[in-house]
């Protein structure tokens, strides 16, 4: 299947997804959903998995000490506190009360990336006056580079060109999103935003000059708009193209060691390491504290331009931060390059579906093609891509940057809200666990048993 031959896969007026959406808006979408069996797996354990404390993604359940550090990288703090108060003004009382969250507030972890409206948390922008949504983007505009702007603003407008390609406008439109603010924005003390909808899901924190920025999850369906106002943009070339030459660099010894599974949906895969909603990735949605053992071939056996084009294919993935704070990362990924392990699903030809991931100790990049959910191909097609970042061994959130604020610059412990990253394991993601086999083996499988949301 081509990469964007979405034109041929396009629903009719009856198919499951899309039957009836006209006359459907947000609201009663999802309650609509909410009442099938479908809809009823998508939300199943969400309270249960939320409310553990956080852990963050880890190889075996024990976060890696000392990996993240305080420090002025250059965030764009004042265009950020300006932009975010500019946000409070426009506010009427009402808006405000809904808008604001505390730092610690449990609605960090409650994002998602499917078009259904179950986490109401926040603004949704098509409820808003034009001037607040308008200072709602300029948050974001600040808090991003350039690139990484026009990234989520991608994200939206497929998202619009999505829903009118099906007819459901109320649904998904360009501004089918809920933001939340956390904290109070200020240049010495934490504070962030969140904004999530379908198929974008931005957490943003920042801590003096130092901004953290994950998890994220951007993707599109499909990834091209080919008519309209918009029509040539695409979105996601840089990841897709880079994982897929990568993988073309390795020899075939390692190539093999990469491929983890051969088919996308593949007979050899253990119970639950496919999801029908997340299908391949593993990082997605209230999968905080997942357990996810290395896989594939580690920076350490590539050749050096292997490992550049490993750094380079993360930059891709990061690259929504800002200039300085993005070098800043960047270098933090090449310290664990050795460590760093790339492995796939799928096959590699030109048109071939497939996932990749990248993952060290500081960072894991997903990338998936996958099947239709408002476009009909049942198998995975490259005109629906989904991509995730995260920030292993505790820092999604920015929540070790937190506690190491809260106990250095105030010299006190971190309460439990602000500490809970630093935990040892012992409120790991026991589904993932026991499933998994040592990563200098070949074929290992991370449990992908829990619920989660696909899109």
């Amino acid at each position: 299947m081509s990469t964007n031959d979405f034109r041929d896969i396009l629903p009719g007026p009856d198919h499951r997804q899309s039957a009836g959406i006209a006359e459907r808006d947000a609201y009663s979408h999802a309650d609509r959903l909410l009442q099938s069996e479908l809809g009823a797996g998508l939300v199943d354990g969400i309270d249960a998995r939320v409310s553990k404390p956080f852990v963050g993604l880890t190889t075996d359940g024990a976060p890696i000490p000392d990996l993240y550090s305080l420090a002025d990288v250059g965030a764009p703090g004042a265009a950020m506190v300006t932009a975010a108060s500019a946000v409070l003004r426009e506010c009427s009382d009402d808006e405000q009360a809904k808008v604001r969250h505390p730092i610690d507030a449990v609605e960090w972890r409650k994002w998602a990336n499917p078009e259904l409206y179950i986490n109401r948390h926040g603004l949704r922008l098509d409820e808003l006056a034009e001037p607040v949504r308008d200072a709602i983007l300029g948050v974001v505009r600040a808090s991003l580079s350039p690139r990484g702007y026009d990234k989520a603003r991608a994200c939206m407008l497929t998202n619009d060109f999505l829903g009118q390609l099906v007819g459901g406008p109320r649904v998904m439109n360009e501004y089918s999103y809920n933001f939340s603010l956390f904290g109070e924005p200020s240049l010495t003390e934490p504070w962030g935003w969140q904004l999530h909808g379908h198929h974008l899901a931005l957490n943003v924190v920042l801590i003096g000059g130092q901004v953290a920025i994950s998890p994220t999850f951007m993707g599109a369906e499909p990834n091209l708009i080919d008519e309209g106002p918009h029509a040539g943009l695409t979105i996601f070339d840089g990841e897709e193209s880079g994982g897929l030459a990568l993988m073309r660099s390795l020899p075939s010894h390692q190539r093999d060691q990469a491929q983890i599974y051969e088919l996308m949906h593949d007979p050899a895969m253990p119970e639950g390491r496919f999801h029908f909603a997340d299908q391949r990735h593993l990082g997605g949605a209230y999968h905080d504290n997942r357990v996810i053992p290395y896989e594939g071939v580690p920076g350490a056996e590539m050749t050096a331009a292997q490992r550049s084009a490993l750094v380079d294919l993360c930059s891709h993935f990061v690259e929504y931060l800002p200039d300085a704070a993005l070098a800043a990362r960047l270098s933090e990924i090449e310290r664990h390059i050795h460590q760093t392990h790339f492995c796939w699903i799928g096959r590699y030809g030109d048109d071939d579906p497939y996932y990749f991931r990248v993952q060290s100790p500081v960072i894991m990049c997903e990338f998936d093609h996958h099947s239709g959910v408002f476009l009909t191909n049942t198998e995975p097609a490259k005109c629906h891509i989904h991509t995730i970042v995260r920030a292993p061994n505790g820092n999604d959130y920015g929540k070790d940057l937190l506690r190491q604020h809260y106990e250095e610059v105030h010299g006190v412990a971190a309460t439990p809200a602000h500490a809970d990253s630093s935990a040892q394991g012992h409120h790991a993601d026991s589904s993932a666990q026991g499933h998994h086999a040592d990563s200098s083996a070949q074929g290992h499988h991370a449990d992908s048993s829990a619920q989660g949301h696909g899109g």
